[in-house]
This record gives structure tokens, C-alpha cells and sequence, in this order.
């Protein structure tokens, strides 16, 4: 039994006309019924009744048809696979994000990668935005997720999305019921990320500041989001985080207000090796945009 046979039994079985059939597989009839023929012949069972006016499948040849069609959809399904591997979406693929950036979208590509590629293994890491740049130019990561400005001629990059900025705080401690409140906060400690680990993104939180007409007491530095949150939600100081933030982190106790004296935002990007042709990373950035819309 040869693969042709199925497929020829499968278009009789469909068209339940031999001419027909035989039109759709570009071959004439006569060999397409000593085809059929044969395979009956060989499973040892009638398959079509035929006569002058119509073909139709016996009982034996429904429960073959329906049989046939799981195997050519599996033997389609291995085909695929076999040829992503050949093209090189197995492996390892390496993914670089930041702290800053929505949990949640970050579980579900990791849950679509898995199933769409089986055979690759995808590994996390958290790192600032320069890190994930040298990274992506020395080859060492397939895919970063980080914050403009990012310029380098060895790393290409797409918009995800702008994210604009609220004012975290703990609402057990402080009242912000508007936003000439927030130029209250002059004297309050802030939490901001190191200025070392995101020098643009702590120039930015210093600029908001001014825009409220102060400089913030920045006491506490930290390199994680989860840390200055908790620390927020401790009572040790007030933070400006990225709006999308809000999604991850929605304790009782903590407070979220808007910037309104500012039009100010940071983007949010994706970016890849300037060489790269991953059809991992095409999909995840697909998946990754498709989701913000």
C-alpha cells in the first residue's frame, strides 16, 4: 500500500465519482479505478459500491475513510514539525525582558512558543535595556523586549507599544485625591531604578519631578520592579512606574495616579539581531503585537 492509494481512495471517497475524481488528480479514469482496485484487494475489503449512477462508501470504507484522514492529517502534522527543525526552530531560544514590562504577556508567548514550537526550549532573562543591547549585537539573545532609546546599527527593533507614567504610592499613608496633590510629595522618599541600570529611564522620572516644580528625595534605588513596588507597599516611599504596571500589581494598599501635567511616555520595543531570520522570533513578535491590539 503506497501513500497515492490513500489519497486517490480519500478523492473518490469525497467527489463519490470516479470522472470527477480523476479530474482532480490529473490522471484518467482507468488507472485511477485499477487503483482503487487494488487497494481493496489488498485490505481485503470492498470499499465503494458502485453502480451507473452514483459511487458511495460501505461501511467498511466510512470507518477507512475516517481512519485515513486522522493519518494523512498526522503524517501533514510530523511533516511540519520535521521541516521547522530542518529550518532551524528547534533548539535553544533565548528571550531577554524587562522587570518593568507586563508580567502577564510574558507567561502567555512563553505558552504559545511551547506549543507552536515543541521542539525548541526557551529560556528567560531579566536584564536593563544596555545589557539586552550588547546582548543582541554579540548574538548571545534571539529576542529582547526594553525601552527606547535604544541605537545600535546590529540590532533592529519594533514598536510594541507607549506606555505612559502613574504615581505609585501606599494610599494607607498618603492621600492623593488630585493631581496638584503629587507637588505635596517633595518631602517624601522616593524609590526610583538605578540610574546606572536605566540612566534614561531615571533622567525621565527626574524630569516628571520638575515638571511638578521639585526634586525628589530618591533614598531608595533598586534594579526590579518587584522591589520598588514592595517597597512602595511597605511604606518606605512613593515611585513613577509605567501605566502598564498597574495590571501586575493590584494590591488593596497601593495607590495609582495620574501624571496629568504630562504628555510624556516611554516605548516599550522588540528587538532582534539585525541578521536574524528566526521564524521563532517573527511569530513571537506577531503574537506579542496581536495581543496589544
Amino acid at each position: 500500500m503506497e501513500l497515492r492509494h490513500l489519497k486517490y481512495f480519500l478523492q473518490v471517497a469525497e467527489d463519490k465519482n470516479f470522472s470527477k475524481a480523476a479530474e482532480h488528480l490529473f490522471i484518467s479514469q482507468p488507472p485511477l479505478s485499477r487503483q482503487i482496485k487494488e487497494l481493496e484487494d489488498e485490505i481485503g475489503a470492498k470499499l465503494f459500491d458502485r453502480n451507473n449512477k452514483k459511487v458511495e462508501l460501505t461501511e467498511a470504507g466510512k470507518y477507512f475513510e475516517k481512519e485515513v484522514r486522522a493519518l494523512i492529517q498526522s503524517l501533514e502534522r510530523i511533516t511540519l514539525q520535521t521541516q521547522k527543525i530542518s529550518h532551524h526552530v528547534s533548539g535553544e531560544f533565548r528571550i531577554a525582558y524587562l522587570s518593568s514590562t507586563f508580567s502577564g504577556y510574558i507567561s502567555d508567548l512563553i505558552s504559545y512558543l511551547s506549543e507552536v514550537y515543541p521542539y525548541a526550549s526557551f529560556k528567560l532573562f531579566e536584564m536593563g535595556t544596555q545589557r539586552q543591547t550588547e546582548a543582541l549585537e554579540q548574538g548571545k539573545l534571539d529576542l529582547g523586549i526594553l525601552r527606547a532609546p535604544l541605537r545600535s546599527a546590529n540590532v533592529k527593533t519594533q514598536k510594541w507599544f507607549e506606555d505612559d507614567y502613574l504615581l505609585v504610592y501606599n494610599r494607607n499613608l498618603i492621600n492623593i485625591d488630585s493631581d496638584n496633590d503629587i507637588e505635596k510629595l517633595k518631602d517624601e522618599t522616593f524609590v526610583f531604578f538605578n540610574k546606572d541600570y536605566a540612566p534614561h529611564y531615571y533622567r525621565m522620572l527626574m524630569h516628571i519631578c520638575a515638571i511638578y516644580g521639585f526634586t525628589p528625595n530618591v533614598v531608595h534605588e533598586s534594579n526590579n520592579i518587584s522591589s520598588i513596588i514592595q517597597l512602595v507597599r511597605n511604606g518606605l516611599g512613593v515611585s513613577i512606574v509605567p501605566g502598564s504596571l498597574s495590571k501586575s500589581y493590584d494590591f488593596k494598599e497601593l495607590g495609582f495616579s495620574e501624571l496629568k501635567r504630562t504628555d510624556l511616555f516611554t516605548e516599550v520595543l522588540l528587538a532582534t539581531p539585525v541578521n536574524s531570520d528566526s521564524e521563532i522570533a517573527l511569530s513571537a513578535i506577531e503574537f506579542l503585537i496581536d495581543k496589544r491590539r
